[in-house]
């Protein structure tokens, strides 16, 4: 049974080199071509394919939007970007969205194919000096959220990232959907949990602990 794909790409002519280059294999096919974040967004949910191949940089919601909602799905679809360029953050952001593939643009199609393949049998396909460093702060990140499980809770923990990120209270509040006064009394039980006196001080606590 062929590997079903959706495509997604804002260029009419890499779109069509996709479905080009998908339709010459007699194992994959494109069930649908999408050249906005939204349509590729609804394309999955309609067509529920094995693998969604997506730019990263495209308008709307961007195709880190599209990574950020199909993975609350239930049986989220296997992702491939598919990418001029990808900085160490947006890598970190892709694989804690699930993402299992990155090919670069600049390389040959014919990795593409390769990397469709791969995902599809369960396995990664990243683009590694990016990717190494991208896991090496999630791994970071990760021990150092298991140090502070027991002394916050989630949502301290993330309030806590925030502010180490240079974020001020209004902008935290906006971002979490929640009030400055519910920052403000999170952020007063942190200091008091970690025994800390300020921003300042829960900024360097927050970097040795790896979160930032």
């Amino acid at each position: 049974m062929p590997i079903r794909l959706v495509v997604a790409d804002d260029h009419p002519l890499i779109l069509d080199g996709l479905d080009d280059l998908f339709s010459a294999e007699t194992d994959l096919t494109v069930v649908a071509r999408c050249r906005t974040a939204e349509d590729a967004l609804q394309a999955v949910r309609n067509h529920r394919p094995d693998v969604l191949v997506l730019d990263l940089r495209m308008p709307g919601l961007g195709g880190m939007g599209v990574l950020r909602a199909i993975s609350r799905d239930e049986k989220p679809t296997v992702s491939v970007l598919y990418t001029a360029s990808i900085d160490q953050a947006e890598m970190l952001e892709a694989i804690r969205f699930g993402v299992r593939g990155v090919v670069l643009k600049e390389m040959p199609p014919r990795l593409l194919v390769d990397c469709v393949r791969a995902v599809h049998a369960g396995k990664h396909w990243l683009e590694k000096n990016v990717a190494t460093q991208a896991l090496e702060t999630l791994l970071r990140r990760e021990a150092g959220a298991r140090d502070l499980e027991g002394l916050l809770t989630d949502r301290e923990i993330e309030i806590a990232c925030a502010v180490a990120n240079g974020l001020r209270n209004k902008a935290i509040a906006e971002r979490l959907r929640i009030s400055e006064g519910t920052v403000k009394v999170h952020l007063h039980n942190i200091y008091q949990k970690l025994d800390l006196d300020g921003r300042l001080a829960l900024t360097i606590y927050a970097r040795t602990k790896g979160l930032v």
